[in-house]
């Protein structure tokens, strides 16, 4: 028996195209949560790029090193709480703005995905505007199989005229049934609803969650490898999830409970050390490639305990052959995935990677032994005003979340909120007509 559930995550208006906006966006992750506030500026019509419809220049920044957080999901309120405060409290005050919601990346829950196809006859008369509109509707309708499943992304795919697939546009066609494929991105609902909880507390709103391969992947990815085919794997400090771009669209995502901050354990355990510590030897000389210096390099180890002890002295191969294992075993989860979606052949050999831990020395290297395909490493692109110490891999969901507005127009989520995160700037009046169309 199928329940139907009704998406609880809703849609987001499209953007102004004649004014500029704020947006803010809070990514919360296992090693750190960072929000971001940015003007979205429309650009001329000529310079319209594919998906990047508005100029992003960054006015606020905010980092904090992750608490109450582990494998994205929330497993204490207080101090998750604290952790996004002052993230967001550090970002309003570098950009001079108050901020009231957010769009929140989501990493927990199981990130699963379904398609689904829906349609109506046409009786031979012409694809029209309002025929797409209702075939849309229809698959809004839709919902994941099976009990306690929340709709996170509803996203279409491909047109059907007469049973035959790969329109990208049927208006103006003829036909007697028109249908859509559409890609439904779910999750448990649990996770994401401590998360929003974890947010209101810290009297914020969460205006919509957005998968956090598939921001990954806008921030990372050219124009070419999403119409080609390709996969954003992000591996981040507590989960890896990847996102399968095909046809220019987003088709399957994937994600498991293992990253960066399982090599650190695994470093602090072997090294008998701090975490603080083996976070910092990662850093500074983790590798997943063994050379012939390692066995000369002799790297000190605080050990745990008093701080007066005597560092261990260990060379740095001992160091790879503990990091080696486990980064081969997210790898391999990877590429079994991968093939188990049956979009394998899609992704062809293409695969970039990103997220902080996607920055370890030579795992681009180990990754194309393991995969099998062409690899490199994803960085955002495309944004102004990022600080320096943000411009890498592991701040590239933030970028995607403030360049999801700009595609979220092609979302077909039932119940589009009738008001939105963004902020005008229409001064005095525009604050007056919101205090009227929130009062009465």
């Amino acid at each position: 028996m199928t329940r139907h559930v009704e998406p609880r995550i809703h849609g987001m208006r499209p953007l102004p195209s004649k004014r500029a906006t704020i947006v803010s966006v809070l990514d919360v992750g296992t090693s750190k949560i960072c929000c971001v506030i940015a003007r979205l500026t429309p650009r001329p019509l000529g310079d319209v790029l594919p998906g990047r419809s508005h100029h992003v220049d960054v006015l606020g920044f905010g980092y904090q090193r992750s608490r109450g957080i582990k494998a994205g999901q929330v497993v204490d309120l207080d101090q998750a709480e604290k952790a996004i405060r002052l993230a967001v409290d550090a970002a309003e005050r570098m950009a001079g703005l108050t901020v009231e919601s957010l769009i929140v990346s989501l990493s927990c829950g199981r990130l699963g995905s379904e398609t689904y196809s829906a349609g109506f006859d046409l009786s031979g008369r012409e694809v029209g505007e309002a025929e797409i509109q209702r075939v849309l509707s229809a698959a809004s309708q839709y919902s994941v199989e099976g009990e306690n499943r929340v709709v996170v992304h509803a996203l279409p795919i491909g047109y059907a005229l007469d049973g035959n697939k790969g329109i990208r546009d049927p208006r103006g066609m003829l036909g007697r049934r028109l249908s859509v494929d559409t890609h439904i991105v779910s999750a448990d609902p649990a996770p994401v609803r401590n998360l929003e909880i974890c947010i209101n507390r810290a009297h914020l709103e969460v205006e919509t969650m957005v998968a956090t391969p598939y921001a990954s992947g806008l921030a990372t990815l050219v124009d070419d490898e999403a119409h080609l085919g390709c996969a954003c794997v992000d591996i981040g400090g507590g989960t890896t999830t990847m996102a399968v771009f095909a046809d220019g669209a987003f088709v399957h995502v994937d994600g498991f409970a293992l990253g960066g901050h399982h090599v650190t354990m695994d470093l602090a355990r072997g090294l008998t050390t701090r975490l603080a510590d083996a976070e910092r030897i990662k850093a500074l000389h983790g590798s997943v490639i063994h050379t012939d210096a390692d066995d000369r390099e002799i790297i000190a180890v605080p050990p745990v305990g008093d701080e007066n002890d005597i560092p261990n002295q260990v060379p740095r191969s001992e160091i790879v052959q503990i990091i080696r294992p486990r980064v081969e075993e997210i790898l391999e989860l990877v590429r079994d995935r991968l093939n188990a979606s049956g979009f394998a052949s899609r992704v062809g050999r293409r695969i970039v990677l990103t997220g902080g831990a996607s920055q370890l020395t030579g795992l681009g290297e180990l990754a194309r032994k393991t995969l099998g395909r062409n690899v490199r490493l994803g960085r955002p692109m495309g944004i102004a005003g990022l600080p320096d110490a943000a411009r890498g891999a592991a701040f590239a969901t933030s970028v995607g979340l403030l360049i999801y507005p700009q595609v979220a127009e092609m979302e077909v989520l039932a119940g589009r909120r009738r008001t939105s995160g963004y902020a005008d700037h229409g001064g005095y009046f525009s604050k007056v007509q919101r205090w009227i169309r929130e009062s009465f």
